[in-house]
């Protein structure tokens, strides 16, 4: 009697874990990506660049680098769709 209790602690103990696996996995995968982006040019800048008001940058949310410019996102966070785990990433705008 005493193995089968073991036994019933153990799937528990197991399927906890994966629950916490995987709202972990859900929460990660809901932000977008973002980068520090000059607002004409889409060129991507350091971060510092979208510290503070009087910066020249702007936040861009998702889409994709090359050749140092950002294309396929979003100014508005709000626009871009992340998916969840296993999704492409990409966004519109």
């Amino acid at each position: 009697m005493a193995a089968r209790r073991r036994k019933l602690r153990s799937g528990t103990v197991l399927l906890g874990g994966m629950g916490v696996l995987a709202a972990t996995l859900t929460a990660c995968g809901s932000e977008p990506d973002r980068r520090c982006v000059k607002p004409v040019t889409k060129e991507v800048l350091p971060d510092y660049e979208c510290d503070d008001d009087s910066s020249s940058g702007r936040y861009y949310y998702g889409g994709h680098v090359s050749n140092g410019k950002v294309t396929d996102g979003s100014f508005d966070k709000s626009a871009v769709d992340r998916g969840g785990f296993g999704s492409s990433g990409s966004g519109g705008g």
